[in-house]
């Protein structure tokens, strides 16, 4: 475990110690800063806001914006007793997240009010996916489950079914062979065909029919566990990463159920954690982070469909664990505690950071995001679950080139702007991670 400056574990452990002393003694009201951009910095708003009810697990968050281009806040943050949150999936209006515990707990958007849970008598939720009225589920004992969810203003539920379905109870019970061997990891749906993909630690990818809840094609993907797997909604391509370093593209065979390999990218020797897909009119771009913290990116050439490696992203100081694509923004989480925002000029490779978000003090294991158009403004909410158990709602606005203007000339100096980056570049990981680390059971 590398630390930036000369203290060492046991000065984390006893601050953390110390500051939870302080905080039972004393409960003094929180503060809600908000910075008006608008004005000169002296003059940002503080407003005192009342304590939240014992019952509310949420608690409000400060604003910090070092980008002219974008302005973010944390508009809510949920601590989870049920242990870390290994999943979350938004669809229809709804963000459901999945937990150490058996429940899949469901959110309304975008004021985060709780609308109840799903409740599933099989272990952890290790990864979750929303499409229309569906919503697929994987647990601890290497099954999946498909529900039926209706979003109204009393929330209801019902599973439909699991797959693989159980066999017989005639004969002796005995493992199906459709079955994964270890734990599902992720989960892409076609929406076209109607097929469910999973990838599991296992090494293999296997192919569902939901409406005949068969599984059609099962493969050996990766040397390693597949970690993660997006799908190219326009061709069917599917595309898997794991922690043997590769990226793998694959295609159905017309007219087959099974699959074939296409091409395999591997830019680093490094695991693959996190891929991302970006579309627009003209052009698609896939996103992989990778556990050296760099994030390298492939375009798909007009005319042969092949995928060329175009560069990398770098400004994570650790793993990159997570990606999401909305539009021509990437967020990326990592092992360094941070989300970091990125934004690809259109017509070019140029990528730019608009904004490193620092809230959690552990690793950011999963990421949601999802776009909220505000008139002229474009905006995004994006979800965040780490491993120091807390689950977080960043509101984010991408500003137009003509109020960019404006917050630069109105005393957002590049030298104010340089310190702020300087402080959110500075992760400082929590003693309690640091320890899981050391015992190897960090992304566990």
């Amino acid at each position: 475990m590398e630390f930036y400056g000369k203290r060492n574990l046991s000065s984390y452990m006893d601050e953390e110690r110390t500051s939870f002393n302080q905080s039972s003694n004393h409960s003094p009201l929180r503060t809600h800063q908000i910075h008006d951009h608008h004005s000169s910095p002296t003059r940002s708003m503080m407003t005192v806001m009342p304590q939240a009810s014992p019952d509310s697990p949420w608690t409000l968050s400060p604003l910090h914006t070092p980008s002219p281009s974008l302005l973010y806040h944390c508009i809510a943050s949920l601590n989870r007793h049920e242990g870390n949150i290994y999943s979350v999936a938004v669809s229809r209006g709804l963000v459901f997240t999945g937990s150490h515990s058996s429940r899949v707990r469901v959110w309304r958007q975008p004021d985060c009010i709780e609308k109840g849970y799903l409740k599933a008598s099989s272990g952890e939720v290790w990864a979750i996916l929303g499409y229309g009225n569906m919503l697929f589920t994987t647990h601890r004992d290497n099954k999946i489950r498909v529900w039926n969810v209706t979003n109204s203003d009393n929330f209801r539920y019902k599973k439909v079914s699991t797959l693989p379905r159980k066999t017989s109870l005639l004969v002796f019970p005995r493992e199906s062979p459709q079955k994964h061997k270890d734990c599902v990891s992720c989960m892409a749906y076609y929406h076209a065909e109607g097929i469910l993909y999973t990838g599991s630690r296992d090494r293999t990818v296997k192919a569902w029919r939901v409406s005949e809840k068969q599984c059609v094609d099962s493969f050996v993907a990766h040397e390693d566990k597949v970690n993660a797997m997006v799908l190219n909604q326009e061709d069917g391509y599917l595309f898997t990463c794991s922690s043997d370093g590769s990226v793998k593209i694959w295609r159905r065979v017309y007219g087959e159920s099974s699959h074939s390999l296409t091409m395999t990218l591997k830019y680093q020797p490094s695991p693959v954690n996190g891929l991302a897909l970006s579309l627009s009119l003209n052009t698609c771009f896939l996103y992989s982070g990778s556990s050296d913290g760099f994030i390298n990116f492939w375009e798909k050439e007009k005319m042969s469909g092949r995928f060329n490696h175009a560069g990398f992203l770098q400004g994570h100081r650790f793993a990159v664990l997570s990606l999401v694509a909305v539009e021509k923004l990437i967020f990326s989480g990592s092992e360094d505690t941070t989300i970091r925002v990125w934004r690809r000029e259109e017509g070019s490779y140029f990528h730019e950071c608009l904004a490193v978000l620092d809230g959690h003090r552990g690793p950011v294991r999963c990421l949601a995001a999802c776009l909220e158009m505000e008139k002229v403004v474009m905006g995004f909410l994006v979800y965040s679950a780490s491993l120091d158990q807390t689950f977080k709602v960043w509101r984010i606005r991408v500003l137009p080139d003509e109020q960019k203007k404006v917050c630069l000339d109105d005393g957002n100096t590049s030298d104010d702007l340089k310190r702020k980056m300087e402080y959110e570049m500075s992760p400082v990981l929590s003693p309690s991670w640091v320890e899981k680390k050391l015992l190897g059971s960090h992304f566990q």
